[in-house]
């Protein structure tokens, strides 16, 4: 009671501070922003103090109950604890004990308090209020960049903290482990050496006890309850208040352990290039709303705004995507993957790609600016090796598959290699990129490099997890096919609507819109199968916490693709072209769609490698901090970007459409933040999934012993 006490005495103060916080904001220019006086610093100081705190709680309980362990507190006599552990079993280790005595005769108690939602202390308060037109320059720490960057040196802080405490935890749970062990042998000892009449009658009567079973209407009646009076009201599917329980993942006997950790290893890699690739998006959100941030090169929007794709897309999505594969493919193959080493050689050298990568653009050194293709050659060189070497992988374990047909997703999987492959080759090599020739092929690897590499492979992931999760074949295979089909004549002639109204041939540009037309067909299709697969399954969703990332995957997928086609025509393109709209829609579409299926499918199938489930609120934490953070990130940039169209169309001034976008460049900080948040959470359910810890059950380990020392004799 005293340390709840104490947290909530900790998390007012904080609330007290920062209501004060709200009311001494100064009114400063759009791009400038500060507190009054020392409140900055007190907060800072009241809310590591608060980290620590926590922190300090948490050790002490811990320390405290294993101390209470080690010391042995409790029966002091050897027989007082032994009655005292054998009133602790259940009646099959009672049966278990009987039986190795007649045969000899012929809580992990710590309980992790949850952190504070303190998140919302990570931006200043005053980016919350409105600002005026004048500015304090008496004081550099009142600054908004010097704010921000004290706020950003604290997260390292909280971070060791926090890695420091998992350490001190991990190392204490090791100890509780061996004293817990001790104790189980020397009860195990005791039990060894007793005679077994001095414990046969008891713990006879014990089992009996345990083994009972009151009849159902034994205390019931078998008359049916009538309740004239309307006194009770009984809802019998009432449920857990806050967490619903969801079905637990069917552990898999038959995986390939060699394989399934080298697939465990692709999303360790993928989950980093996640972590780092979104904490430098945010950084860059951050810059909207605060430019003078920083004055260092390295860190730069021009620099940091590749870094932060890049990363992303080659370092966490592809990764994700191959590894999901190399369980997918010998899967539905019904054979074992070619490879496996093959498949260790590309997670090194895509790992390389984007490290090597991702120094080079902090330097500097990059592409020409052209979007998503601003490695230099020789570092995308290592990635495209990477894909030469899986696709021959994947196409080796196809050719020895032990059934007839090849499943749908195989299609999409090895398609979108290849397509990749040409489309690399087609953005790097240089005899045809010249004048308006370059602005066609980056429209063309742009384009592809989203529809035809991530969306087509992402698609073939979902023919397989969807249906397994869902327990159930897919709706339609026709409609898989048409799909494919489809999208690979469509979505190859659309990546020129992005120049609409520049100066690379009409009519080049009119067969981009009709393409991008043409797209409805796929995405009609696909999303038609694969709502059609829930239906009659619905109830599942309840049940699950793989089967929303799904749905919302699905939904995204009709929605953002669609909007991708109306951007196309012309008449939208003149209001929504050069805005931040293109930016809401890359969102919806690479977050919405790709991020949503891939969560989905490790969701589904790290469990069956592990054993492990993760908490199941921290999952539910992911998934809606990052679908909330994702519409408070896209819905005002798309309004916002609307308006500042028509502002251009009208012939205002292009500082006015700038300075109309402020407050929707403060949505998306904070909508970008959220989603940050949730990455967090999902590093930590793949921590929970991954790492194996298992506390000693002493009434488990006392059996154990005792079997061991009589195979032993």
């Amino acid at each position: 009671m005293k340390k709840t006490f104490m947290l909530k005495s900790v998390c007012t103060a904080l609330a007290i501070l920062k209501i004060n916080a709200l009311l001494a904001v100064e009114r400063t220019t759009p791009y400038s922003y500060q507190l009054k006086g020392t409140d900055l610093f007190l907060w800072i100081a009241l809310f590591l103090v608060a980290v620590l705190f926590i922190a300090v709680l948490l050790l002490g309980e811990k320390i405290g109950g294993i101390s209470n362990l080690l010391k042995k507190e409790g029966p002091k006599e050897e027989g007082d604890k032994l009655r005292t552990y054998l009133h602790r079993l259940n009646s099959q280790q009672i049966n278990r004990i009987l039986q190795y005595k007649k045969r000899q005769k012929m809580n992990l108690p710590a309980v992790i308090v949850g952190a504070l939602g303190v998140s919302l202390y990570l931006l200043p308060s005053n980016l919350l209020a409105q600002q005026g037109d004048t500015i304090n320059r008496s004081n550099i720490f009142t600054q908004g960049g010097v704010i921000i960057t004290l706020i950003l040196l604290s997260i390292p802080v909280i971070l060791a903290v926090f890695i420091l405490f998992m350490k001190i935890g991990k190392r204490l749970y090791t100890i509780n482990n061996q004293a817990r062990g001790e104790e189980a042998e020397e009860i195990a000892n005791l039990i060894d050496q007793i005679p077994l009449s001095d414990i046969e009658e008891e713990l006879e009567e014990q089992k009996s006890a345990l083994d009972y079973r009151v009849d159902q209407n034994s205390l019931s009646g078998k008359t049916q309850a009538k309740d004239n009076r309307g006194i009770l009201k009984i809802d019998p599917n009432a449920g857990i208040q806050i967490v619903s329980v969801k079905k637990k993942a069917v552990q898999r006997p038959n995986v390939d352990p060699a394989l399934s950790r080298m697939v465990t290893w692709y999303l360790i890699s993928a989950t980093c290039w996640l972590l780092f690739g979104t904490t430098v998006g945010e950084y860059v959100g951050i810059k909207f709303v605060a430019p003078d941030v920083d004055a260092v090169s390295w860190l730069s929007f021009g620099r940091l705004r590749p870094v932060h794709t890049n990363a992303v897309f080659w370092g966490w999505a592809s990764i994700a995507m191959i590894g999901l594969a190399y369980y997918v493919v010998p899967r539905v193959s019904n054979t074992p993957i070619f490879s496996l080493k093959w498949g260790w050689y590309s997670l090194h050298l895509i790992n390389a790609c984007v490290l090597l990568g991702t120094v080079s653009l902090l330097a500097g050194v990059n592409n020409g600016g052209g979007e998503y293709r601003e490695y230099i050659w020789p570092i995308m060189l290592l990635f495209a090796i990477a894909l030469v070497l899986t696709l021959i992988n994947f196409y080796k374990t196809i050719g020895r598959r032990t059934t007839r047909e090849i499943y749908i997703s195989n299609w999409y999987i090895v398609a979108a290699i290849i397509f990749t492959i040409v489309i690399a080759l087609v953005a790097y090599i240089p005899f045809w990129q010249h004048g308006l020739g370059e602005t066609i092929v980056q429209g063309y690897y742009m384009h592809q490099g989203v529809g035809m590499w991530f969306m087509l492979f992402t698609l073939g992931l979902v023919y397989y997890f969807l249906p397994q999760q869902l327990n159930k074949p897919i709706y339609s295979y026709s409609l898989g096919v048409l799909a494919f089909w489809s999208q690979i004549l469509f979505y190859t002639l659309i990546g020129s609507h992005h120049f609409v109204f520049s100066s690379i041939p009409w009519w080049l540009q009119t067969v981009a819109i009709v393409g991008s037309a043409g797209m409805a067909i796929p995405v009609i299709a696909g999303t038609t199968n694969f709502l059609m697969t829930f239906n009659g399954a619905w109830f599942k969703i309840r049940d699950s916490y793989t089967l929303p990332f799904f749905l919302v995957g699905t939904i995204f997928y009709f929605t953002g693709s669609l909007q991708g086609t109306a951007e196309a025509f012309r008449s939208t393109n003149l209001v929504w072209h050069f805005t931040d709209f293109t930016v809401a829609h890359s969102h919806l579409t690479m977050y919405g769609i790709i991020c949503f299926f891939l969560w989905a499918c490790i969701y589904a199938i790290v469990p069956r490698f592990t054993g492990q489930e993760a908490p199941q609120i921290s999952i539910g934490a992911h998934f809606w901090l990052a679908l909330i953070g994702m519409m408070f990130y896209t819905v005002p940039l798309m309004y916002g970007s609307t308006l500042k169209g028509l502002m251009w169309i009208e012939g205002k001034p292009f500082i006015e459409g700038v300075v109309a976008m402020a407050p929707h460049w403060l949505w998306r900080a904070i909508g970008g933040s959220l989603m940050w948040l949730s990455h967090l959470f999902f590093a930590y359910n793949m921590y929970r999934m991954i790492s194996i810890q298992k506390k000693v059950d002493v009434p488990e380990e006392i059996i154990k012993r005792l079997e061991e020392k009589k195979i032993s004799e």
